[in-house]
């Protein structure tokens, strides 16, 4: 037997065979020419409209992708049309004579090693630009663009790491699970299998030599794979396959004791959010404004914007909505805008601070949100991404107030604003945990870097540590302003069951995720009161890694096995 050690990223245990990703686009012949008769015109001509298609087919995917998988596959259809990548090219073709093919594919080449010099988020987004390259090549020469291998039976899809076309279009009826042996619990393969409810692991090394057929086993509880599966490992996926169904979430959130814990959905758009509504939701916790930006090259009016935001308050008439204004900039760059090039995107211009570069979008944004909240039933509440500071608290609470917006709040993604959670509350009515930027910030680790995937986990205590200084700071700022101050999570950590019992037993109010995740958690929090929640909290706070953490809190709730979570 060979185990392969990665980190889990969806609860489960399955028995399967592996078959690989198919061999990616080859590259094009170095010093190819262009062809006898080709002007550079035309070839000029071709690349764009390579370009165009490939752009066209991926917003074709993302209609019919899930809401992760939607907003993914919009930002990376932006960039198969992106002007410099394209004016690279073409100007090979021009000054080189070069094939269109070779073109792209240097073009493309050069664009990645400034990405990848540039760290953080924009390195991410290599695996995005390799994806596009391949595809316009692939419409250039009348290949098969990449894709997911075909198979007749249920398989276990092993790759180096997924791009984000194909994971968003996986069928899970026939992929069983997923293997890589790159990425990290919060890349794009990791979002979207939780998406999907695919069990997963990442970052395991070594996983794409396996042999396609090789029956292996994989565990994204424990985050490992093993090939030749024992019979304790078989019991184990048999138990799984025939795990206790989950019973619908009823509509109400509550523990054991009758404590309410209010569940909500994390959406991105109308579509989703009546789907979210359809499983019972109490509300959204999160709007993610941005999907409505991406893939336009100009800002979309005030009145396309609030039809959007209409079509969510819609879906939940008198029911409880946060929405967070546009968070962009640096990893989802937007052609309006005009965010410069960063050393240091991660670290830079995105989510409120675009406000500083580039005034008047956040407030054309508030003025649609105020406009598709006339006449709504919904209760709305709006909050700012990727703030710091009391000062940035109070100048987005005075830019609500002209804009007519009662309910405000806050984002918490950065250790400044967990530890001074009281003063921002002062500002504020509410604050929302975004665990995934806080846990890479609290931590000093890309949160899409594979090597660092241990790292760059929400149960580390640090990271457990800096909620519980939030919680803390809010409950004294309700005391010393005479009105409960609420602490919600939206990030991805609210959609671990486990996980989401610590999160209540550190005083957090609410939780919201993606729609699919509601049920698992509801049917977790009904087992244990107030009291146990603390318990286990405390438990996992005591632990030194975010290993002993987690398999700390799992061992006090023995319905996880039981529901095969």
């Amino acid at each position: 037997m060979t185990t392969y050690k990665g980190v889990g990223v969806y609860a489960g245990r399955v028995i399967g065979p592996v078959l690989q990703m198919p061999e990616p686009i080859k590259e094009p012949k170095a010093g190819l020419k262009l062809a006898e008769g080709e002007t550079v015109e035309s070839a000029s001509a071709r690349i764009q409209s390579a370009a165009e298609s490939v752009k066209a087919d991926l917003l074709e995917r993302a209609e019919n992708a899930g809401r992760d998988g939607k907003a993914v596959l919009k930002s990376t259809s932006q960039m198969a049309t992106d002007r410099a990548l394209l004016k690279g090219a073409k100007k090979l073709v021009e000054k080189q004579s070069m094939a269109p093919e070779r073109a792209i594919w240097e073009a493309a080449s050069d664009f990645m090693k400034q990405m990848e010099a540039l760290g953080g988020y924009m390195a991410e987004r290599v695996t995005d630009i390799q994806d596009v390259r391949a595809r316009i090549v692939a419409e250039l020469t009348g290949q098969q663009a990449p894709g997911i291998p075909v198979a007749s039976e249920p398989f276990i899809l092993a790759a180096i790491d997924l791009a984000p076309a194909d994971t968003a279009t996986l069928d899970p009826s026939k992929v069983i699970a997923l293997i890589t042996s790159d990425g990290g619990p919060q890349a794009h393969t990791a979002i979207l299998a939780r998406g999907l409810g695919l069990p997963a692991v990442v970052a395991a090394k070594g996983v794409t030599e396996i042999a396609n057929g090789t029956l292996v086993y994989v565990d994204s509880n424990e985050g490992l794979v093993d090939t030749e599966p024992t019979e304790e490992q078989k019991s184990s996926a048999e138990k799984y396959a025939n795990r206790q169904p989950l019973p619908a979430f009823d509509g109400k959130g509550v523990l054991s004791d009758g404590t309410s814990i209010p569940l909500y959905a994390n959406v991105g758009d109308g579509k989703s959010a009546e789907k979210a509504a359809g499983l019972s939701a109490e509300g959204v916790g999160l709007l993610r404004t941005e999907f409505g930006f991406l893939g336009n090259d100009s800002e979309p009016s005030v009145e396309t914007q609030a039809e959007t935001y209409k079509s969510v308050f819609d879906a939940f008439p008198g029911q409880h909505i946060v929405v967070r204004t546009l968070d962009a900039g640096a990893d989802k760059p937007l052609p309006f805008l005009n965010v410069k090039e960063e050393e240091n995107p991660a670290l830079g211009v995105r989510g409120f601070r675009t406000d500083w570069t580039v005034p008047g979008v956040l407030n054309r944004q508030l003025e649609a949100i105020n406009k598709a909240a006339e006449g709504s039933e919904a209760d709305i509440w709006v909050m700012a991404p990727m703030i710091s500071t009391t000062s940035e608290a109070r100048t987005f609470s005075k830019m609500l107030d002209e804009a007519g917006i009662q309910t405000k709040g806050v984002m918490v993604e950065t250790p400044a604003a967990a530890v001074n959670a009281e003063a921002i509350l002062g500002e504020v009515d509410f604050v929302s945990i975004g665990t995934n930027d806080l846990t890479q910030y609290t931590m000093a680790a890309d949160r899409l870097l594979g090597d660092l995937a241990h790292l760059n986990n929400p149960w580390q205590p640090a990271v457990l540590k800096m909620i519980k200084l939030t919680v803390e700071g809010a409950q004294r700022a309700s005391v010393l302003h005479g009105i409960k101050k609420y602490v919600s999570v939206c990030g991805e950590a609210a959609a671990d069951p486990a996980l989401a019992v610590v999160l209540v037993g550190l005083g957090v109010d609410t939780l919201s995720m993606n729609a699919g995740a509601i049920a698992a958690v509801s049917a977790v929090l009904k087992t244990v009161t107030k009291e146990k929640a603390q318990q286990i909290a405390v438990k996992a706070l005591s632990q030194i890694s975010s290993a002993e953490a987690k398999t700390a809190a799992r061992e006090e709730l023995p319905i996880l096995d039981e529901l095969g979570l």
